[in-house]
C-alpha cells in the first residue's frame, strides 16, 4: 500500500518548522527519523495534508554537556547516541539501553526525539529517559516550554505535545546520577520491540546499604511505568535482599495494567516483568556496590 497524497516541505530553520505548524496544525506532520511513521503512511493508519521533513536542522543534532545536564538535540540519531562517549562516560545506562533498539539500520536513521514522541510504552529510549529523570524541551511559535517525562506521556502513543508543537531536546541531569545501572528486555526476536523491558539505577553506600535510585519498566501499560517514591523507599536505608525486591517489584506489577495481544498475554508481560525488574535491580547493585570498592 502506498501513502496518501499529501504536500512536502523542507524548512531550513526550527523557525520556519513551527510557523509550517502553526499553519497547518493537525494536518502538519513531522518526519524526522522516520522509523515508525513511514509505516504508518504506508498503511494509511495517518493521512497528514502535508510532511514537514526536519532532517536537515543540523541546530537540533548534538550531544553536549553543559549546566549540569547531557544535552541531546532533537534530531540526534539513535546510532549517534550509542556511539558518544560523552554520553557513554556521563550516563552508561544509555549506551546500554541503545543498543537494544532495532537493528544497526534502524539507529541510523531512527531519532532521539521520535523515540520520544512516538512514545511506544516498550520503547528503549522513553524508558531509560525516564528512569533518569529527563527533562524534553518543547516550543511553539508562541513560547518553548520544559516537561518531566513522567508528565509527557499520556497514554499508548500520545504525549502532552500540541500540534504546532516541535520537541527541540532532551535534558538529563547529570550531578548526581547513580553509579549503578542497568537495562534488561526481552524480544521475541533480535531487534522486535520488547515485550517487556526494565530499567534500574542504584546508589549505595561503603556498607552496601541502598541510599536512591530509580526503577522503571516498559511494555506493562500504556506508559513507560516509573516505580513510586513510596514504594522504592523499602530498599533505602537497607541491603538488597530477595525479600526486598520481591517487595517493589510486586507493588510495582499491582500497578500496573500490561493489555494482552498476538504476542503476549498480560499474565505473561507480568511474570516476564517480574524477572527482568529483578534482573536489572541485581545488576544495578552489582555494579554500584563495585564502583565503591
Amino acid at each position: 500500500m502506498k501513502p496518501a497524497q499529501f504536500d512536502y516541505f523542507r524548512p531550513s530553520s526550527v523557525e520556519e518548522t513551527l510557523e509550517l505548524l502553526t499553519d497547518y496544525g493537525n494536518e502538519g506532520k513531522i518526519l524526522a527519523g522516520g522509523q515508525s511513521f513511514i509505516p504508518i503512511l504506508n498503511m494509511r493508519m495517518s493521512e497528514p495534508e502535508c510532511l514537514i521533513d526536519i532532517n536537515h536542522l543540523q541546530e537540533l543534532d548534538y550531544i553536549k554537556q553543559e549546566e549540569g545536564y547531557l544535552k541531546i538535540g532533537a534530531l540526534t540519531r539513535q546510532s549517534d547516541l550509542e556511539k558518544s562517549e560523552l554520553a557513554a562516560n556521563t550516563v552508561p545506562i544509555l549506551r546500554e539501553a541503545s543498543r537494544f533498539i532495532g537493528h544497526s539500520q534502524t539507529r541510523n536513521r531512527g531519532t532521539v526525539g521520535g523515540s520520544l514522541v512516538h512514545a511506544d510504552p516498550s520503547a528503549e529510549l522513553p524508558l531509560t529517559l525516564l528512569t533518569l529523570g529527563a527533562k524534553v524541551i518543547i516550543s511553539s511559535a508562541d513560547e518553548e516550554r520544559e516537561a518531566a517525562l513522567d508528565e509527557f506521556f499520556l497514554t499508548y502513543l500520545t504525549t502532552d505535545m500540541m500540534p504546532d508543537e516541535l520537541l527541540t531536546a532532551i535534558h538529563i541531569p547529570i550531578d548526581s546520577i547513580p553509579k549503578g545501572y542497568a537495562f534488561e528486555e526481552f524480544s521475541r526476536r533480535h531487534g522486535d520491540f520488547a515485550l517487556v523491558a526494565a530499567a534500574s539505577m542504584l546508589d549505595v553506600d561503603e556498607n552496601g546499604n541502598v541510599l536512591g535510585g530509580t526503577i522503571a519498566a516498559g511494555g506493562i501499560d500504556a506508559v513507560p511505568l516509573l516505580a513510586e517514591e513510596e514504594d522504592f523507599n523499602v530498599l533505602i536505608g537497607q541491603k538488597l535482599t530477595e525479600q526486598r525486591i520481591k517487595e517493589v517489584v510486586q507493588k510495582m506489577v499491582e500497578k500496573a495494567e500490561p493489555d494482552s495481544d498476538l504476542h503476549a498475554s498480560a499474565e505473561y508481560r507480568e511474570n516476564l516483568a517480574e524477572v527482568l525488574i529483578k534482573k536489572s535491580l541485581h545488576k544495578a547493585y552489582q555494579r554500584a556496590t563495585e564502583s565503591g570498592e
